[in-house]
């Protein structure tokens, strides 16, 4: 039985996410019932088709809460692409109460070392798990080989798997998207492993490393050959800003360029006193990247649909005196466009 959802082939997030809150308040005190009962598997059997109604993609999860007996996470399970679904869905939610909270992303438990979780019909007890850990010269990741002793059990899915749902649950799953790298699960203990429950002391030790606003200056070369420069916010990480998922290329051709047809005389100080204007636009999104090429240059914004940022980028964009210039809004929650950048 269809809950709510799509009608007519129309993609509707907005009313999937109301119709969902709707469909909770009148579910609520069946939903309350079930939890004084103890009566667990009932309970996410009852929850999980409601949340499948949103998006088949989502995965619906219980969790102890922090403030409150339950969590009812739905998270995108890394999938970038249903991030800001499941986030706009958090964003929507009632208050958290004695009962009930609510999150897009599995959170961290602060008793993560005394969790049970079961892999592959086997019981993992995180208390048990160690890492492996490498933090490359400059990198804003730490790479990870994890070892759990019933690893040699699992093939080699369920052993990736059992991982990612350990570190989700030690230092939460949007700090494992931020700071984590390679992630493998391995069969024989690395060599100077330590506890995973220490992951989060590390993963702060290198976040101080790039605390603040970052930049970092590239060069390279076109698909016909031609030079290129850029600059990219680092580190850059979709997982930051969840909602912004339009993507606004703001391309600008200059007419000072020199012999490789970069940027050059007075279109150096344009394109710079264009951007410290762009940065001046209010509203909810950032600037990712720019480049220069080919005697344009491509600003790449991601911004919160909900707001009024593409119009005042384009009418600031018009005012642009070298070229016409052009703003090409897409929908991006991956943040595609600039792949290249993310770090």
């Amino acid at each position: 039985m269809r809950l709510f959802g799509r009608k007519n082939g129309e993609d509707d997030s907005a009313e999937r996410i109301a119709e969902f809150w709707r469909w909770w308040e009148d579910a609520r005190p069946g939903l309350d019932a079930k939890v004084a009962a103890g009566d667990r598997a009932s309970l996410a059997e009852t929850l999980a088709p409601a949340v499948s109604a949103l998006h088949s993609g989502l995965v619906c999860e219980l969790a102890p809460g922090r403030n409150a007996v339950h969590a009812l996470v739905v998270t995108a399970a890394g999938d970038a692409e249903l991030r800001p679904l499941a986030h706009r869905w958090a964003l929507a939610a009632p208050p958290a109460d004695l009962v009930w909270e609510f999150h897009p992303s599995r959170q961290a438990n602060p008793q993560a070392g005394e969790l049970t979780l079961e892999a592959g019909g086997y019981e993992l007890g995180v208390g048990k798990l160690v890492l492996g850990l490498r933090v490359p010269r400059g990198a804003p990741r730490v790479d990870v080989s994890a070892y759990h002793p019933i690893f040699g059990e699992l093939d080699d899915d369920a052993r990736l798997d059992a991982a990612l749902l350990a570190l989700d649950a030690v230092l939460g799953e949007d700090d494992v998207a931020r700071w984590v790298g390679e992630i493998t699960a391995v069969t024989s203990q690395p060599i100077d492993a330590v506890p995973a429950v220490h992951l989060p002391a590390v993963v702060a030790d290198l976040a101080a490393e790039f605390d603040g606003e970052q930049w970092v200056a590239l060069e390279g070369r076109t698909a016909g050959g031609k030079p290129l420069t850029a600059a990219a916010r680092f580190p850059l990480r979709p997982v930051d800003y969840p909602l912004y998922d339009e993507h606004l290329a703001v391309t600008l051709p200059y007419a000072g360029r020199d012999a490789g047809k970069l940027p050059a005389g007075d279109s150096v100080e344009a394109l710079r006193d264009f951007e410290e204007r762009l940065s001046r636009v209010p509203g909810a999104w950032v600037l990712a990247a720019h480049l220069s090429a080919e005697g344009h240059r491509i600003f790449h914004l991601y911004a919160d649909p909900a707001g009024e940022v593409r119009g005042q980028v384009e009418e600031l964009a018009a005012t642009w005196g070298e070229g016409k210039a052009r703003v090409d809004v897409a929908t991006d929650p991956a943040w595609s466009a600039v792949a290249a950048f993310i770090s």
